[in-house]
């Protein structure tokens, strides 16, 4: 599904949500409300490719809301997922940035709030505010920190060592459920599949590793979710 086709929020919505994106919080109310009438903003169901190596325009996304998922297809069709975004991060083809996508492509994993930019328009409405080229430079820098540390994980570690940092990495506050209170116990939503898909690997040896850790006592295993029961036990294994 293109992006082009989603239905756009109001402005006043729009408005609200740019307010809450990190890289826009030094900017007044007025000047926000400037940013939102030129910034289309989209929703994406989940499971959308909304990005492919098909597509030439240049473009940048804002991640409002949800996951994203960054990957490749070899020539035989397996996948490589290169990064799980979350929200408050850019991503894009924009070479004016070093954003590229070429080759890649880009899927909702949940329901996702994107605010898309040309080329133009970040040139006019971000780079030119040295606030938000500020932020935009932090933003790129850690990425590249945390590229270059995978880089070396998967360099250096064992396939289990790598396990346990990627769920660190990952893991996120569990969501209250109903009927089940809140757990202080992060988890990690991802199927053994797209683990596997993260680290280069095949599923069978990562659920293998999965459920060695499990009897261990260090995570739980539920429907496509991994708990994380003893972190430090993790943090200890990834080292």
């Amino acid at each position: 599904m293109s992006v082009g086709t989603l239905q756009s929020d109001r402005l006043d919505d729009k408005v609200r949500y740019l307010r809450d994106i990190d890289i826009f919080r030094d900017l007044d109310p007025d000047e926000i409300e400037l940013l939102g009438k030129r910034a289309p903003m989209q929703r994406v169901p989940a499971g959308t490719v909304f990005f492919s190596p098909e597509q030439r325009a240049e473009v940048l996304f804002i991640l409002k809301e949800g996951r994203v998922r960054i990957y490749r297809l070899s020539t035989d069709g397996k996948m490589l997922t290169t990064a799980i975004l979350n929200e408050g991060t850019i991503f894009g083809e924009m070479a004016l940035l070093g954003q590229q996508l070429h080759q890649h492509y880009a899927e909702a994993l949940t329901p996702c709030l994107l605010c898309l930019m040309s080329r133009e328009d970040v040139k006019r409405l971000l780079l030119s505010d040295p606030r938000i080229a500020t932020r935009i430079v932090e933003i790129l820098g850690q990425r590249l920190i945390s590229a270059e540390q995978r880089l070396s994980d998967f360099a250096f570690k064992s396939l289990p060592q790598r396990i346990a940092t990627l769920l660190l990495q990952m893991a996120q506050p569990a969501k209250p459920r109903l009927f089940r209170p809140g757990s202080s116990q992060r988890e990690v939503a991802l199927t053994h599949e797209a683990l596997a898909e993260m680290l280069g690997t095949y599923r069978e040896t990562t659920t293998k590793i999965l459920n060695d850790l499990r009897t261990q006592g260090l995570i739980e295993l539920r429907r496509g979710r991994i708990v994380l029961l003893d972190e430090i036990g993790l943090q200890k294994l990834s080292e």
